[in-house]
């Protein structure tokens, strides 16, 4: 370890002073991960991955347990957490309603906050004040910031990891802006992009609509179950990583405090089992890909459905890799089912021709990276708006699962495998995305370390964080203009009034005069 310093160290001095940087030696982090989510950890742990790769020493309250290694240490706090489990079709509409998904969210992550702060552990860490034993605290993120609260007691900067494309209902509270529902789609719209009026109208309502449930169940919930992170200001992010990619998401203004890292969790390709590999090379016509995650169980779904979807599959010239839990009763003979797929070495492979997805943000990034269109299926929170992103790129067709029918399913499936269109669009987003300044990893390590360096760096907060709601909205402006307006107004009335009465007056007397 040591050499390796010294080696960096030399590098750095032998630089151009205009590309010196102060070395930051290593570092003490104090990782949070509060949701259940499997998703959200490949996340959270590509973050915590590059940090340790650096030199950097880690502890990570989580309850996904990779093993401790060098500069890594878990505590385990699976035990107690609000678990993210697939949902059955049933589920699935319940679950795209906004109310129901902010008082979710709301609602698991004081729970999990709760859990994780009360860790015996993490006690010992917060009531002996041990902020002098890290130098950060990185925490992954949803919509509320109780995960702040290690670093408001420890007084430490703090720095999101933010797993889902964007926090909408969130971003005026983290960074201080509001985002412009006539430009940017909230996280739980069916739209990438709002194109026309009635497309701006619903963003716009449901933004204002998913904020104030957003604020009322917060609210709600502090009043009912006090915690002790409800009685401290919480200290906003010195900077947020968030999952995302331009390439992937449309463009927006940014603060500088929050940097893109969609892809993190994207690793190295692996050797391939053999049995599937020969099932992907033997197939003259190519491959699918078939997968809902870990979100919707497979058997869960009416049998109408998987009915559609075995014919419909059945009839085509491809093979097929599809990912189901239990025994296929009538499975198509062109078709291989397994629990698990090692999912990104699959896609990676030039044999696959299609990958058929839930829209998960995971799945998007691998099959964007290895150039594969997609046709999506998606479910709830941020996957409709994903698959949208790419129906714009021209790389992807979107569906509904639970209308679909053999000839709509037949027809987009052969419509992506026969037209070259989607091929092609797929590998020009695939370029893009790679063609970076730096990877997701080297981001990560840069900007950690130029928080640390800068104590903080208070620097790239908006000016917008100090402002009250009526402040940033120029409520007070408005409301001054107005009163100007106002105050003009009946100015000019008296004085109109004033002068049509002496008008009057003076041709009243004239008219007495001539009498």
């Amino acid at each position: 370890m040591t050499s390796r310093f010294v080696v960096l160290f030399i590098a750095f001095s032998l630089l151009p002073p205009q590309q010196q940087w102060t070395f930051v030696g290593a570092a003490n982090i104090l990782a949070v991960h509060t949701i259940h989510s499997k998703s959200h950890w490949n996340v959270m742990r590509g973050v915590l991955r590059a940090l340790t790769d650096r030199g950097h020493t880690v502890i990570a309250f989580t309850p996904f347990v990779d093993g401790d290694r060098d500069g890594y240490t878990e505590v385990d706090v699976s035990g107690e957490l609000e678990v993210r489990i697939g949902l059955n079709a049933s589920l699935i509409t319940k679950c795209q309603s906004t109310r129901t998904m902010m008082a979710h969210i709301a609602n698991s992550s004081r729970i999990n906050c709760g859990v994780i702060f009360n860790h015996p552990r993490m006690r010992e860490i917060l009531d002996g004040h041990q902020s002098r034993l890290f130098d950060v605290v990185v925490a992954e993120v949803l919509e509320t910031d109780c995960v702040s609260y290690a670093a408001t007691v420890l007084r430490l900067p703090a720095i999101y990891v933010v797993p889902p494309p964007i926090v909408t209902y969130s971003e005026r509270s983290f960074f201080g802006h509001f985002p412009n529902p006539a430009v940017v789609s909230n996280l739980l719209s069916r739209r990438a992009v709002p194109k026309t009026f009635a497309d701006r109208f619903v963003n716009a309502m449901q933004t204002v609509y998913g904020s104030w449930l957003l604020w009322s169940d917060e609210r709600r919930l502090r009043q009912s179950d006090p915690r002790p992170f409800d009685a401290v200001d919480l200290v906003r992010p010195s900077l947020t990583f968030t999952n995302t990619h331009f390439i992937t998401e449309p463009s927006r203004p940014l603060t500088p405090d929050i940097v893109q890292i969609g892809g993190i969790h994207l690793t190295p390709p692996t050797p391939i089992p053999k049995d599937i590999l020969e099932f992907i090379e033997n197939a003259s016509h190519g491959v699918i890909y078939f997968t809902f995650g870990s979100v919707v169980s497979m058997e869960s779904l009416p049998e109408n459905v998987q009915n559609t979807l075995r014919e419909t599959l059945a009839r085509l010239p491809q093979k097929v890799l599809w990912k189901y839990e239990g025994e296929m009763v009538g499975k198509p003979k062109n078709v291989m089912t397994r629990k698990w797929f090692p999912q990104r070495d699959i896609l990676l492979h030039p044999n696959v021709k299609l990958f058929i997805s839930h829209g998960g943000i995971s799945g998007v990034y691998e099959a964007v990276d290895a150039g594969v269109p997609i046709l999506g299926f998606p479910f709830f929170y941020d996957q409709p708006r994903n698959i949208d992103n790419l129906v714009d790129a021209g790389m992807a067709i979107s569906m509904d699962l639970l209308s679909v029918t053999e000839e709509t399913f037949l027809n987009a499936v052969l419509e992506i495998v026969n037209n070259d269109r989607y091929q092609k669009n797929a590998k020009t987003a695939s370029e893009r995305f790679r063609d970076r300044p730096m990877s997701p990893a080297e981001s990560v390590v840069y900007w950690t370390e130029y928080v640390i360096r800068h104590k903080g760096a208070l620097h790239l907060k908006s000016q917008a964080l100090n402002l009250t709601w009526y402040q940033y909205f120029l409520a007070d402006v408005i409301c001054t203009l107005l009163f100007i307006a106002l105050i003009v107004l009946i100015v000019n009335y008296y004085c109109l009034k004033l002068c049509i009465n002496t008008i009057l007056k003076y041709c009243h007397s004239v008219k007495a005069k001539r009498e």
